[in-house]
């Protein structure tokens, strides 16, 4: 066992170079930047160590076009004998770089401890830990059993249908044993899985007329306004009153939880450079997008029952009152057994290399176990990583060299227990 970790240990300088490379290529979603190129620098990569590898693109999935198409990448190993099959996953996509930063948000600047850009906490970090890991593992274990995957998929950050649920659909993992995602929950956790979500939006209609004489129409706004006061009232207390047992982080989350994305209403927006004054209208359209985070304790028909009623009860208060709730997107609460093999395994490796007992999590949003769960039926899978989650999508992100090694020893224990039974 301590070969292995010493494997790891040797491997430090390829660890910080593969991480600082992966954050150089500049996967922006949206749009969807430079799918194909980290794809192809992985399969050149695996490639010449003996893995197998497939690029597999997204036709038809949301995002996919011929000018940002979804590229995904799996490599594979097989090991010398038959056993099961264990696959890392995480995706290579990195949200928009945002404003507040004090580093080259692409150049992967080592300082210390720590690699500063885009997507090294979020998940390039976890990327490289679990290709170091495997890498190891061959090396001091060249005739394993079973077999290891490693893939890297598209947008995950716009909901994954580009990426883990398109190979989920295409069977990817019906073969699959394990899963491990190493999303960046803190090196001495694992988290077991997510709340569930429902994106809806909500329409109030009205009549135009001259603003002048606003009388003569009838303010959407001002109806999407008594919708707001009514979730104000008696939506978020009622939400706020629902707890549950699934150990979600942080603490605030283990209550249901409603935020208002966006609204708009009447006029629509100029461009910056227009100078000119808005038409005096009485807006007959509101919107607002709804994100509801529901608890594994709740059901979604219940979850959107709530708002219906809600609804209701001020289209009763108003006469003229007319409303659209349109569904955009929605998950189901997921959470693995604490007693799957992937959580007892990845636990007992915590204990081994950190000296200390795994926590369990559940994360207050989504990410792609939900594909592997729903669509892959898979249910021993967890997300397990390097990194500080608070650090995701901040300006100045950063991950640390030394989490990133001491993952990349637990997922090499991991492997070691499932594909050699030592």
């Amino acid at each position: 066992m301590s070969h292995l970790k010493d494997a790891i240990d040797d491997r430090r300088d390829q660890l910080v170079t593969l991480t600082q490379e992966l954050i150089r290529i500049p996967t922006l979603n949206p749009p969807g930047r430079h799918y194909r190129d980290i794809c192809e620098y992985l399969e050149a990569r695996m490639s010449r160590q003996g893995w197998r590898c497939e690029l597999v693109r997204a036709h038809g999935a949301p995002g996919d076009c011929e000018e940002f198409p979804r590229w995904n990448v799996v490599a594979r190993r097989q090991g010398a004998k038959p056993g099961d099959c264990v696959h890392f996953n995480s995706h290579h996509d990195v949200v928009e770089v945002g404003h507040g930063w004090t580093r080259d948000p692409f150049g992967a600047e080592l300082d210390g401890d720590r690699i500063y850009g885009r997507g090294a906490c979020d998940m390039k970090g976890g990327l490289a830990a679990s290709i170091i890991a495997a890498e190891a593992f061959v090396a001091t274990y060249p005739d394993h059993a079973g077999s290891i995957e490693i893939s890297a998929t598209a947008d995950e950050e716009s909901g994954g249908y580009g990426g883990v649920a398109h190979l989920a659909g295409q069977g990817a993992f019906t073969h699959v044993d394990h899963v491990i995602i190493p999303e960046p929950l803190h090196k001495d956790r694992i988290c077991l899985g997510h709340r569930g979500v429902w994106w809806a939006e909500i329409e109030t209609h009205g009549r135009i007329a001259h603003g002048s004489m606003p009388f003569l129409g009838d303010c959407a706004v001002r109806h999407m306004g008594a919708v707001l006061a009514e979730m104000e009232a008696a939506l978020w207390p009622l939400l706020a009153g629902k707890h549950t047992e699934m150990p979600v982080i942080p603490e605030g989350a283990r209550s249901s939880t409603l935020n208002i994305n966006s609204i708009h209403g009447g006029a629509v927006e100029q461009a910056a450079e227009y100078t000119g004054l808005p038409a005096p209208c009485v807006p007959d359209r509101c919107r607002i997008v709804i994100d509801r985070r529901f608890l594994i304790e709740e059901d979604l028909a219940e979850v959107k029952a709530e708002i219906a009623a809600l609804m209701e009860r001020v289209k009763a208060q108003r006469p003229s009152f007319r409303y659209e709730i349109r569904d955009l997107f929605e998950v189901i609460p997921s959470m693995t057994d604490k007693e799957a093999p992937v959580v007892r395994t990845t636990a007992a490796a915590i204990q081994d290399v950190l000296g200390r007992e795994a926590g369990y999590v559940v994360s207050p949003g989504t990410y792609d176990q939900k594909h592997i769960d729903r669509i892959g039926k898979l249910k021993n899978c967890i997300a397990y990583g390097p990194g500080v989650l608070d650090l995701a999508h901040q300006p100045d992100e950063w991950i640390g060299v030394q989490d990133m090694s001491d993952s990349a020893k637990v997922m090499a224990l991991v492997l070691q227990e499932l594909l050699t039974g030592s």
